[in-house]
């Protein structure tokens, strides 16, 4: 078996580019499936108007700080990575990781094997599965210092509102997608079709937990993520018991009430958001980017 990088690399980026092209100009493609650009600006929109309609911080401006910049984000994140760098290079590593493990006797297949349960049961099993697996790696983003710089750059916003969802470094791209495809798809082998669904849910979720919006869902806020939980997520002030953060869900609630992450002493409305050194942190795309290397090369001195 031999690898040709450069046929990996050039077949990565006309697909990417034919299917984002298409993505843009036709907004029912594909045929039954999610058209995620539109998906994005349609749910963008709406929970936007549910924020000037409802607001929870009544004082916030409807174009509240960093609001273009988080706008910039969610499409550079969602679409633009993926189309200059992310795709090309992840089909490369994949497929090395592959040949690599053939060496072992990876012939394919998954160690564990869910292909026999009913359609709904694989794909409940898939969203808790994918949802456990990126609260360990939120949680190690705050644990371990050469991760929390690049985390920083989400912990940067100052004002909550929706877009602030999707403002974060293209390097944890690289930590969630990892993580995902060694246990959804190297360990599990779950179905590409669960992964469109469950990212379609997980990013209306986010969206919601990010918008300035007041509600916790009642009973459901020990299982959903929610505005007012993940509030306190973004708290500028840690207390003594969650030195690391707190309230690590992305979609589930549920995992931080189960391994004492949870922290919603009273409504977190108005408290102050970001980290200690907040104010000299940049508040521009290009230096937020850049930023986690120069700590760490600085560090390193």
């Amino acid at each position: 078996m031999s690898i040709d990088v450069i046929e990996i690399i050039i077949k990565s980026y006309k697909g990417m580019a034919s299917y984002t092209w298409k993505l843009v100009t036709n907004p029912f493609y594909p045929e039954g499936k999610i058209n995620f650009f539109w998906f994005l600006i349609v749910i963008s929109l709406i929970i936007w108007v549910l924020e000037i309609l409802i607001p929870w911080r009544k004082n916030q401006s409807i174009f509240r700080k960093g609001f273009w910049l988080d706008t910039f984000y969610m499409f550079f994140n969602f679409f633009l990575f993926h189309l200059l760098l992310y795709t090309a290079l992840s089909n490369t590593v994949v497929a090395y990781v592959k040949y690599f493990l053939s060496f072992l006797g990876y012939q394919g297949g998954a160690l564990i094997d869910f292909s026999g349960l009913p359609e709904i049961w694989q794909l409940i099993l898939f969203f808790i599965i994918a949802d456990f697996t990126q609260w360990v790696v939120h949680y190690a983003l705050h644990r371990f210092d050469v991760l929390w710089r690049f985390h920083k750059v989400h912990h940067s916003v100052v004002e909550m509102g929706f877009a602030a969802h999707l403002r974060y470094h293209f390097f944890e791209t690289f930590f969630y997608q990892s993580a995902k495809y060694i246990v959804l798809s190297l360990i599990f082998g779950f179905k590409i079709e669960y992964a469109f669904i469950v990212h379609a849910f997980a990013v209306l979720i986010g969206h919601l937990n990010h918008a300035n919006l007041g509600w916790d869902y009642g009973p459901l806020k020990y299982i959903l993520n929610n505005p007012k939980m993940h509030i306190w997520h973004h708290a500028k002030n840690l207390p003594e018991s969650h030195p690391y953060g707190m309230n690590f869900g992305i979609t589930l609630s549920i995992w931080d009430y189960i391994f004492g992450t949870d922290y919603i002493p009273h409504s977190g409305r108005d408290i102050p958001l970001g980290f200690e050194d907040i104010e000299t942190y940049p508040q521009d795309f290009i230096n937020q980017q850049t930023q986690p290397f120069k700590e760490l090369f600085s560090k390193e001195k």
